[in-house]
């Protein structure tokens, strides 16, 4: 690995560095209010949409598609979306909802792979980013009304039409027509028009159509995460007494692999200073997976696995892939170990592992047992409704 982030910024001119701290900064803190204000997803949609603006407005570093932000803000955008899938295992009562955004996050990451892999805008039309939208609607239904008393079939067809009528024309215009819809409008002022007439049209029908059928709001408006199922001490007790019990999750540590090694694919085609081949990743990121396996499975064995405890095991997983990091780079690479680079590296790997082990349980613990469709979990609904807004 080379020169990442601590290199990019300390190249900037010096005028320049603030206001790139300032983004960067935004777009790496705010998605980490999503798993307890979902709907803050909107504004690291709205940050990954302005950043290129405030840049050009505000500083003089390359925005053109070789220059090295580019490759950071592609990184910046599956790293919230990873957020907000995640925060899908503490929070959503629907385990419909759960396995079709599971589907629509992995689907869209394989895409943008194959994209960095096979340098074809193509990818990117063929798996669309769907999940970010369906997210955003489940969490906008939930701010009034129960996601777990609506049927796997309307979570589909939501799914699908907003895979069809929104994403793939989005896609299109984006990627492959490689389009600026701020340079259409100016250029052709119709298409602004017939836009505003459909959002009106839109709007009317809601109101008109689809809000008459509603039924009665389950709660009071919800912006916060709803109550958890269970508490994140007795769920990780649960999972402890699972591993005591010599029951190895083999599905959770496969999804891991497969989580990080489609990040560690993405964000090693994405950012040119890393040089490594598909094997080493894929390799490095076994390896990375099976240390933090350990160590989680080892707090969690000896009862430490509670949120007293979570702090502690964040900084060993740290410290152990910090560690995993530099025997990589001190094998695969020339130049001398950057320990910011390391740093980083180590952080982003761990916060996303340690997000999937404190989460996960508590998904395993609500949904355990239940079929795909309605989840009908008497004592979850009760809490939601009754806790104070």
């Amino acid at each position: 690995m080379g020169l990442t982030v601590p290199g990019f910024v300390a190249d900037l001119a010096a005028d320049d560095t603030a206001v790139v701290v300032l983004v960067v900064a935004a777009r790496l803190l705010v998605p980490l209010l999503i798993p307890r204000f979902p709907l803050v997803i909107i504004a690291a949609l709205v940050l990954d949409g302005i950043d290129n603006g405030v840049l050009a407005q505000f500083t003089d570093v390359d925005l053109s598609a070789d220059g090295p932000y580019q490759s950071w803000d592609k990184a910046l955008d599956i790293y919230y979306l990873a957020i907000a899938y995640l925060a899908t295992m503490r929070n959503w009562s629907s385990d419909a909802a759960f396995r079709i955004s599971q589907f629509l996050f992995y689907y869209r990451l394989v895409g943008v792979m194959l994209f960095e892999l096979l340098d074809s805008r193509l990818m990117l039309l063929i798996f669309p980013n769907t999940f970010e939208y369906f997210f955003i609607v489940v969490e906008v239904i939930r701010l009034r009304f129960d996601p777990s008393r609506v049927s796997a079939r309307f979570w589909l067809i939501t799914a699908a039409a907003l895979w069809v009528f929104v994403k793939l024309p989005q896609e299109y215009w984006i990627h492959i027509a490689q389009r600026d819809m701020t340079d259409t409008i100016v250029e052709n002022p119709i298409v602004g028009v017939v836009m505003a007439l459909g959002v009106i049209i839109l709007l009317v029908v809601a109101q008109f159509v689809v809000r008459p059928r509603l039924p009665p709001p389950a709660w009071r408006w919800r912006f916060a995460a709803d109550p958890l199922f269970t508490s994140v001490r007795d769920a990780h007790a649960r999972y402890s007494e699972r591993l005591r019990r010599g029951r190895v999750v083999w599905g959770e540590l496969a999804e891991k692999v497969a989580l990080l090694g489609l990040l560690g694919i993405i964000f090693a085609s994405v950012i040119p200073s890393v040089e490594a081949s598909l094997l080493e990743v894929t390799v490095g990121v076994v390896l990375i997976v099976a240390a933090n396996t350990a160590i989680s499975m080892r707090f969690a064995l000896s009862g430490r696995a509670g949120g007293e405890w979570a702090a502690a095991r964040f900084v060993a997983l740290v410290v152990a892939n910090l560690a995993l990091v530099f025997v990589g780079h001190s094998l695969l690479a020339g130049d001398p170990f950057q320990l910011g680079t390391g740093l980083f590296f180590a952080g982003l790997i761990t916060l996303i592992l340690w997000l999937f082990d404190v989460y996960r349980p508590i998904y395993d613990a609500r949904f355990d047992g239940s079929p795909l469709g309605v989840t009908s979990v008497t004592n979850f609904v009760h809490r939601v409704k009754t806790a104070t807004p």
